[in-house]
Parts: structure tokens; sequence; C-alpha cells
């Protein structure tokens, strides 16, 4: 499983379930059956069915709003398989489209304070309304990737513009070195699954 140090995709854990993925990548697809076997000790399980696609990395979760951005690795029907799963214990789901980049949180993540922050060239902004956007600097695309745990945003290495820019704001910022899983194009969320016992 050369891909399986991305444990973000195979499930999409929540404070109720976990869904189970079926990943857009058929290469991929085995990791799910023993990433089930650690998460069914926590929560009760979903699965998405063919021929739904979904992945982890193209969901972000703020709150009770879950977004899921449609892009190669998730489809129509894995994100409407998603929102029946979810929709019955209160959540919101909104569906957004992702161009220019691998998965979702590629080109977003949630930093606390009411705040995203984004890559408008890779995701479609109009679904985080309401909420105040910093966008990473134009030389810095990959730059949106980030976690939020406690007041803390875990932010990579190598994107000094925009980290500027965050600390600017006032967001207390952990910097991460991770320049040679990011040649993958993975994120720091890619290698989490952070969720609540």
């Amino acid at each position: 499983m050369a891909d399986g140090v991305f444990v973000e995709d195979p499930a999409i854990i929540v404070d109720e379930i976990a869904i189970m993925t079926r990943m857009g990548s058929a290469s991929r697809q085995i990791e799910v059956a023993s990433f089930a076997e650690v998460v069914a000790k926590y929560r009760p399980l979903k699965h998405i069915q063919a021929p739904g696609t979904i992945e982890g990395g193209d969901v972000l979760r703020i709150g009770k709003t879950l977004f899921i951005g449609l892009s190669s690795r998730t489809n129509q029907s894995g994100a409407e398989q998603m929102s029946d799963f979810v929709r019955p214990l209160g959540y919101d789901v909104k569906i957004s489209e992702v161009r220019g980049c691998l998965h979702f949180k590629t080109g977003c993540s949630y930093i606390g304070n009411n705040t995203v922050l984004v890559n408008p060239h890779w995701v479609d902004v109009a679904a985080f309304k309401g909420f105040t956007l910093v966008e990473v600097s134009d030389d810095e695309p990959f730059g949106a990737n980030a976690i939020l745990i406690g007041d803390t945003v875990l932010h990579p290495t190598g994107f000094p513009v925009t980290s500027k820019r965050l600390t600017s704001l006032g967001f207390k910022l952990r910097l991460i070195d991770i320049s040679e899983l990011m040649k993958a194009e993975a994120g720091l969320t890619c290698m989490s699954q952070i969720f609540s016992g």
C-alpha cells in the first residue's frame, strides 16, 4: 500500500459515525478494509458503494457543516451518499468544485475564528459565504493546507508569505516540515485523522 501513509482518505469520521470511503484511485481501495478494522473500535461504520467515490481529502468539516469537493477522486454519487449518511445526524452539506489540484483540502482549510485559508484558483470560494477568507500568496499555491488543533494552526514550512500573512492576523502558527511528502502533493491533513475518542 504505497499511499497508505495518507490516512485521511479511507475514512471520514464525524462525532457519531465513520464513513468508509470508496476511493477514486482503484489502487488505493484495498486500504479501506484494514483501516475499517481500526476505526470500528471508535465509531459505527457506514460504507460508500459503487458507483460512488469519495476520499477524505475532499471533505472539510467546519462544525456541523461538511464541505465536499467534487474532484478527480470524488464524484457526485459519493457526495450524495455521504450527504445521506450525515444529514439525519444534523449536518449540513455543501458541495463545491475542485479545479487544478488533487483534493479539496489541498486548496482550503479551516483555521479557526470563522476563517478559511484558501487558494481561490483551486476551490470555489462561493461555498464559504459568511466566512472570512485568507488567501494564500499566488506564489505559494500549496500553502492552503493546514490543521487547527486547539488554538494553534499547524502549517507546512516553505510558504513564508502565507505564514507571515497568518501571523499578522493573529493566528498562532507551528511550522512543520513535510517537504518530502509534498513531492507527492501531500499536505498536513493527508497524514492525519483527528477525532475525539
